[in-house]
């Protein structure tokens, strides 16, 4: 019976995992040699996972031109609810929360028992530029939205999403300095999400997590599809 291949010894987890996944295919293996692969591979992952022992605040930035930047933030904010933390939103550009979001949120957003509300969310901008044609009037409503995120981040949020900030900074709303500079304040165990495609180079080198959404098919482009509920709001 053929044998897989033994790992490389001196290999770290990363190139071990890598040397596993190059083998044949899980499909073409005979039982006892999936199973000695998924051995190894808990193995490595196991070491792994006992390697990693720091915890800090992130900072997380979601840009690129694909779908999904927003609803990736979401995602996380819906964990640190789950979790009992503290989360607070802030939006750049849009004016206000989908009715269906703000819907899901809203259980968060009332004050129990005498405690502050777990999740606050503030709606800063008035629309997407090209409706608004003011650029002061928006230059005024980012520094607005930034000085209220400041605020909220050197609080006692754990995760504070800023939404559409890249956008802010991309159209020269907000100076990266200041925000690289605000970011440096928030507490070592809190988390700050940047969403928006066009993120700055100095912002992408200073964050901790970086995901670039890529626009590969999009139904409104290609097939003239209207933004759809459930999907897009």
């Amino acid at each position: 019976m053929e044998n897989a291949p033994e790992l490389d010894q001196s290999s770290n987890g990363e190139t071990a995992l890598d040397q596993i996944s190059s083998e044949r295919s899980s499909a073409e293996l005979t039982d006892e040699q999936y199973q000695r692969k998924m051995q190894r591979r808990k193995q490595i992952q196991e070491q792994r996972l006992a390697e990693k022992t720091n915890q800090k605040g992130l900072i997380i930035v979601h840009t690129g031109n694909g779908k999904g930047k927003t609803t990736a933030a979401l995602g996380i904010v819906l964990r640190s609810l789950g979790h009992g933390y503290r989360v607070a939103i802030v939006q750049f550009i849009k004016g206000a929360w989908e009715p269906a979001e703000k819907a899901a949120l809203a259980p968060w957003t009332e004050a129990k028992e005498g405690n502050a509300p777990q999740l606050e969310f503030y709606a800063m901008g008035e629309g997407f530029t090209w409706e608004t044609q003011d650029r002061q009037r928006d230059i005024e409503k980012a520094q607005a939205a930034w000085d209220k995120a400041l605020s909220l981040m050197q609080s006692d949020f754990r995760t504070v999403l800023l939404d559409e900030i890249n956008i802010a900074l991309k159209l020269g709303y907000l100076q990266i300095e200041q925000v690289l500079a605000g970011l440096e304040q928030k507490p070592d165990d809190s988390h700050v999400i940047l969403t928006g495609r066009g993120a700055p180079a100095a912002l992408i080198e200073r964050a901790d997590l970086v995901t670039e959404m890529t626009l590969i098919k999009h139904p409104f482009k290609e097939q003239g599809v209207k933004a759809q509920a459930g999907v897009e709001f």
